[in-house]
């Protein structure tokens, strides 16, 4: 995958999952789907420190009431299991039986506590989970074929194009500490949780009220900053295990390397955020939106969505169409205050409105840009010092086609 140092870590070649220490993580095909991969999990040798973050949608399915019940007991995890095909949501009373069923069988097989065990499940809204097949399932988990992060990512996709995992190594208190991931989501993506799964596990010593105030802080800045297609789902979530086998003194906010683990962390959720972004159902390129000058963070941030949220700005990006005036109108509805005399818009670098009014600039030149796999919108307010990135991905006819007949 990737060998890239950066300034406080290094991105691992072919890091996943359970890259840190005492993480291991599998997946097989267990019958819910006709022949792709729909059963993973991952799992650490002890118990681990354990925050998440939830869809807001009031329709939550039952998964996420059982894993939200399992936290709660001591803020611990120490395993997940996760189907894909059916979502178990708008199930009813055997829809929870369903999933505390799997988390106790689960739970038994892996030899861990029913309580530190966590369920998701993605697909299908309405229907029950075949647990016969997950038993089969769940009987398999240690069949040594089943083993690898790489059948992990594989199991939790629906309509995604691709796997999406990572793993960053980074130093604290003089050890080497490692923080791993994977996602997944391709439609029904939208700011504030929708239908994605986000799995972060680290080898880090972190307690779980440190890593769950920090976790909501990094997914207001990476997942809840992506939008595919406007609609928030029913089954989704951001969860991080850290189970301290690396050996560092606890992190806190007064610790000397925080701000190493921070942005490590803040890194590994922006890329997976990305990744999800990039693997927009029938999407053909990755859109940044950058808005600077706000009159704060938050107002920019409800900007930069606006934008990325916009069916014209994002249909005009994939016919490579230089139309700020939806770049512009969009921002004007996002509710927010500014003065539309400053607002200058950009193209990648090609300015195309400066102080709200039109600049000249060569058609042909921006519509080779906008002919690119990642395209970048910078809109820059001069209002104040508020900034914000949110991402996305054009809208195109596959989309309509993929969910045309999603169910058929």
């Amino acid at each position: 995958m990737y060998n890239v140092q950066q300034e406080n870590f290094k991105v691992l070649e072919n890091g996943n999952i359970a890259t840190a220490k005492g993480f291991h993580a599998g997946g097989l095909h267990c019958g819910i789907r006709k022949q792709k991969i729909d059963f993973g999990w991952f799992y650490s040798d002890v118990p681990a420190q354990a925050a998440g973050v939830y869809t807001t949608n009031v329709f939550q399915a039952a998964p996420l009431k059982v894993t939200q019940e399992s936290i709660a007991k001591e803020n611990k995890l120490q395993a997940v299991v996760v189907n894909s095909g059916i979502a178990n949501a708008c199930t009813g009373e055997q829809g929870l039986t369903d999933a505390y069923d799997m988390r106790k069988l689960f739970a038994e097989t892996v030899g861990v506590e029913e309580h530190l065990a966590a369920v998701a499940s993605t697909g299908l809204i309405g229907e029950l989970l075949p647990m016969e097949k997950i038993q089969t399932g769940i009987s398999q988990i240690h069949t040594a074929e089943h083993q690898g992060a790489e059948k992990f990512e594989t199991a939790i996709l629906t309509t995604d194009t691709h796997e999406k995992g990572i793993a960053i190594e980074l130093e604290i208190d003089g050890e080497k500490v490692v923080i791993g991931g994977a996602a997944k989501g391709s439609g029904m993506i939208h700011p504030n949780m929708a239908t994605m799964l986000g799995f972060v596990t680290t080898d880090a010593n972190i307690s779980s009220e440190q890593l769950s105030t920090t976790l909501k802080k990094i997914t207001n800045q990476s997942f809840n900053m992506i939008t595919v297609d406007g609609d928030t789902s029913t089954n989704d979530m951001v969860l991080v295990l850290a189970n301290g086998k690396a050996g560092n003194q606890p992190l806190t906010n007064a610790h000397s390397d925080w701000e190493t683990f921070y942005s490590g962390l803040k890194f590994v959720c922006e890329y997976l955020a990305k990744e999800i972004a990039r693997d927009g159902e029938g999407a053909s390129k990755l859109v940044e939106v950058n808005v600077d000058g706000s009159f704060s963070d938050e107002s920019a941030q409800a900007i930069a969505k606006s934008i990325i949220s916009s069916n014209l700005v994002k249909t005009a990006l994939h016919g490579a169409d230089a139309n700020w005036g939806r770049i512009i109108t969009a921002i004007g509805y996002s509710g927010q205050s500014l003065n539309p005399d400053k607002v200058s818009i950009y193209l990648g670098d090609i300015l195309v409105v400066e102080n709200g009014i039109p600049h000249r600039f060569d058609e042909e030149e921006a519509k080779n840009y906008l002919l690119k796999d990642e395209v970048k919108i910078l809109a820059k307010l001069g209002d104040g010092n508020g900034k914000a990135t949110a991402w996305g991905c054009d809208l195109s006819y596959e989309y309509v086609r993929i969910n045309a007949s999603y169910r058929t």
